[in-house]
């Protein structure tokens, strides 16, 4: 069963009685994604206050990710933190594989014993190839990097991560190491979920381990240069990849993912990556469209001690939507129906399919809003009665149909 109607944000005290509107079957589709002239090859944008995806362009290509696939390496240290494998304070050995990697480095030789507190802002702050190596052969199951970069991408399918497949620890130029846009935004936001105690290392502006490093030891992220909330990821940038960054910004109560690749310079990196953080907090907007334990909508209720059944959202229920259009949203009611009694409070009964102009539905489940036990024997015999009785008269042959 489908309830279609428009609500808005303005009116949502009212919502209850404003979707009681006309059946429909009619199926809603989604809208374009909002318009943004991104010179980027590629990029993908989310709101991850909302979950909403504000630009997607070319975001599930494989590309190859440079410097930005360091935060897979970063997400298996931190979970080897969380589950207690490895402390801050824990020593890895250098090899000479990773001593002698090229490119940005924490200049480790092989008598450093680096602790991995200072491994994390090697990587973070300054991009250390060598100290990627480290933790790879550290934390291999075959004390290898091959072997690293085999558990690394496994994780990485486990996460969703369907585009991405790892070669190495530190994002070194090969054939093989790929990931889309929309991965790197995925593994973004399990970082900031996931590990809310160590994000705080993405913000680290400067590192120079034991003196080593001084023309290196400023981080890379152009966005730290202004004041719009940037407070992450990660740069990276090879001569196949271009410029790319993985970023965050957090502004009013908002945060906001934004991953992009292909740019032909940093400068322009930097003003793209500037432009779309203004672009997704200036033109968009929260708005609250249904309150926790509202009443949506109405399900009938198969064989109950009562007719009907409220549906109910189990969270307030906020979008974001395009300031400059209407701030109607549009609502479709999905549930199936009659819903067989006993119905237990909370049960998931259907589904609020909400629909914005330039971006893609949100869906919120429904729950009901209390319990409907099981109808006693006179209303299962009156239900079942009636049921047989509207069989009876549909099959029945009209004076119309010329019943001999």
């Amino acid at each position: 069963m489908t309830t279609r109607t428009d609500i808005s944000p303005r009116r949502s005290r009212g919502l209850r009685y404003i979707l009681s509107a006309t059946l429909t079957c009619a199926v809603l589709l989604a809208p374009a994604a909002q318009a943004f002239d991104t010179r980027a090859t590629s990029a993908w944008v989310l709101d991850q206050t909302t979950g909403t995806v504000l630009l997607s362009k070319n975001a599930e290509v494989p590309l190859p990710p440079a410097s930005m696939s360091k935060l897979m390496t970063l997400y298996m240290l931190f979970d080897a933190l969380k589950r207690g494998a490895v402390t801050m304070e824990t020593t890895f050995p250098v090899s000479a594989k990773a001593r002698a990697m090229g490119g940005s480095t924490m200049f480790l030789n092989e008598q450093d014993r680096p602790s991995v507190r200072e491994l994390i802002l090697g990587i973070i702050v300054n991009s250390g190839n060598d100290a990627c190596v480290v933790v790879a052969e550290g934390l291999s199951p075959t004390g290898t990097e091959d072997g690293f970069a085999a558990l690394m991408t496994q994780r990485a399918r486990e996460m969703g991560m369907n585009d991405t497949t790892l070669a190495n620890a530190s994002g070194w130029p090969n054939p093989q190491h790929r990931m889309s846009m929309h991965d790197l935004g995925i593994l973004a936001q399990r970082l900031i979920e996931d590990f809310p105690d160590y994000y705080a290392f993405f913000n680290e502006r400067e590192y120079d381990y034991k003196g080593r490093a001084p023309a290196n030891r400023f981080n890379r992220n152009p966005l730290f240069q202004l004041d719009i909330g940037a407070d992450g990821l990660k740069t990276g940038h090879t001569q196949e990849a271009g410029f790319g960054l993985v970023g965050s910004a957090a502004q009013g109560g908002r945060r906001v993912i934004f991953v992009i690749s292909g740019m032909d310079t940093d400068r322009i990196r930097a003003e793209e990556l500037a432009a779309i953080v203004n672009w997704a907090f200036r033109q968009f907007a929260e708005r609250t469209v249904a309150h926790a334990g509202q009443v949506i909508s109405q399900a009938e209720v198969w064989r109950g001690d009562q007719a009907t059944v409220g549906l109910v959202p189990e969270h307030d229920v906020t979008v974001l939507l395009p300031i400059l259009t209407s701030d109607t949203v549009e609502a479709e009611i999905v549930h199936k129906g009659p819903i067989n009694a006993p119905v237990a409070k909370g049960d998931i009964l259907g589904e609020m399919i909400l629909t914005r102009e330039g971006l893609d539905p949100l869906r919120v489940p429904l729950l009901a809003d209390r319990d409907v036990p099981l109808g006693g024997f006179a209303t299962r015999i009156l239900t079942t009665s009636l049921v047989l009785f509207e069989r009876f008269t549909q099959s029945r042959p009209s004076a119309s149909e010329g019943g001999s």
